[in-house]
């Protein structure tokens, strides 16, 4: 970046299968990175244990979720093994006019969605930088998604099956990042960020 350039804002969306990691990387790279805020989105589901309302999702029920659907109010919204999922437009503009680098941990079809919208708004498309984490192979996420203990074997094979499709679509976002260790997914996701900031506005590319 050239002297007297403003570095604009960040909107880091990144995206895996179900059990891949990306909450694990999400939160590293915010401890990593502390001046990069979360996005918090808002879900219909259940909070496991642990979960706090505002800080890991805004939990609304389903008559509310779907007022506010109606109301216009999401940037993208889908429903995910049965469950409504969104990202307020307020919360996600508020924070980018703060000038501050954004971090939206969200579902294949929310990102597919932004992709799209972000085309026309061009807030939305300067700022954006979307990144599928990979996991290093069906036989290792279905690992992951046994060790959590969280999910019956009907739901992880369903799981399975979804992530297929979804790894599918890698080739849509503008990196992909084969899980490794969570040392390695770091500083991976580090080098895509630091590439994105120094990127000339408007000159980003997907083997940049």
């Amino acid at each position: 970046m050239s002297a007297g350039e403003i570095s604009r804002p960040l909107l880091v969306v990144i995206s895996a299968p179900s059990g891949a990691g990306k909450t694990t990387l999400c939160d590293n790279v915010r401890s990593a990175l502390p001046s990069v805020r979360r996005a918090v989105t808002c879900t219909t589901r259940d909070p496991r244990e642990g979960e706090e309302d505002g800080v890991h999702y805004y939990f609304l029920g389903e008559e509310e979720f779907l007022a506010r659907v109606e109301g216009g109010e999401f940037l993208e919204n889908a429903v995910v093994h049965g469950n409504h999922y969104g990202v307020l437009k307020s919360e996600l503009r508020a924070k980018l006019a703060e000038g501050a680098d954004v971090l939206l941990n969200i579902d294949v079809q929310g990102a597919a969605t932004i992709r799209d919208r972000a085309a026309s708004d061009d807030v939305l498309k300067e700022a954006l930088i979307t990144v599928f984490l990979r996991p290093p192979s069906l036989e290792e996420l279905e690992q992951r998604l046994r060790g959590r203990s969280t999910d019956a074997d009907d739901v992880i094979a369903g799981r399975l099956e979804i992530a297929k499709d979804e790894i599918a679509q890698s080739g849509l976002f503008d990196y992909t990042l084969t899980s490794g260790t969570r040392e390695a997914d770091l500083e991976q996701m580090l080098s895509i960020i630091e590439a994105a900031r120094n990127r000339r506005p408007q000159n980003k590319t997907s083997d940049e």
